[in-house]
């Protein structure tokens, strides 16, 4: 929890102008942790200091961690969603935690102002999320890469980012990306989700003059290795600009994809 005699410290400090403002913003991002029961500690400061919130893991923790966890957010954080979520896991937390929404796709569950049915392609609004600066193209080679690509998608959109969605363009059919080269071109960042070789992210970046994250995914027959040469393929790239986060990891691509348009708009600000 939150040290009340060291905020007060800090906060005569300032009084006394024996320290800044900004030291005192820069130590507050580090002070504010909570206890949940004996097994979690949540970190209320992390968007202080990384610009985003902390996010649960869902995976590996029971119903009842996951629910509890969410609870205490609730109150202190503006976007409450937990990834790699399963329907049965879902369906054994939603009592408990009150507006939350499960996007199936992307195994993510989050906690919705507006409960209403979101559209085909929502651009969502997490509480008081503020809508981010900044267009994200998330691409798929296949449709069997669309689990990863839908949890970077409904990621970005739960930041409050636009994204917009292209599916099934990959290499084996290089037309069907160049018939929407308008995706390519009006994106700020584009994310390229591929499995097999994983060749489609050297393309991409070959035609565009905005970032490109590559995301390797481990779909593809038993020479794949589970995701392994798609990511080496995409890791010795020899088009320029591309960035490559780990086998299967969406939600990391669409955080690092927020991080890259957010310092955009601190440096042209």
């Amino acid at each position: 929890m939150l040290d009340s005699e060291k905020l007060l410290d800090l906060l005569r400090g300032v009084a006394q102008g024996q320290v800044s403002p900004d030291l005192a913003l820069d130590r507050l991002k580090s002070l504010d942790t909570q206890l949940v029961a004996d097994f979690a500690r949540l970190d209320h400061h992390r968007s202080l200091r990384t610009g985003f919130p902390e996010v649960i893991w869902g995976q590996d923790k029971t119903p009842d961690q996951i629910a509890q966890i969410m609870r205490a957010m609730q109150s202190r954080q503006t976007i409450v969603m937990a990834t790699r979520v399963s329907a049965e896991v879902y369906g054994q937390i939603r009592s408990q935690v009150r507006d939350l929404r499960y996007f199936p796709l992307a195994r993510i569950c989050a906690t919705l102002q507006d409960p209403s049915p979101l559209s085909e392609n929502p651009v969502l609004s997490i509480q008081n999320t503020r809508q981010n600066k900044g267009r994200i193209g998330i691409l798929t080679a296949g449709t069997a890469d669309l689990p990863v690509a839908e949890e970077a998608a409904v990621t970005a959109e739960l930041c409050g980012f636009q994204v917009d969605r292209l599916w099934d363009v990959g290499v084996a059919g290089i037309h069907r990306l160049l018939q929407n080269r308008v995706v390519l071109d009006r994106a700020d960042v584009l994310i390229v989700v591929a499995g097999m070789e994983g060749a489609l992210p050297s393309v991409v970046a070959g035609l565009v003059d905005c970032p490109v994250i590559a995301v390797p995914t481990s779909v593809g027959y038993g020479a794949s290795f589970g995701g392994l040469a798609p990511l080496l393929t995409m890791l010795n790239s020899c088009a320029a600009g591309v960035g490559v986060v780990n086998i299967d990891n969406g939600f990391g691509a669409a955080i690092l994809a927020g991080q890259i348009l957010r310092t955009k708009e601190r440096i042209t600000t």
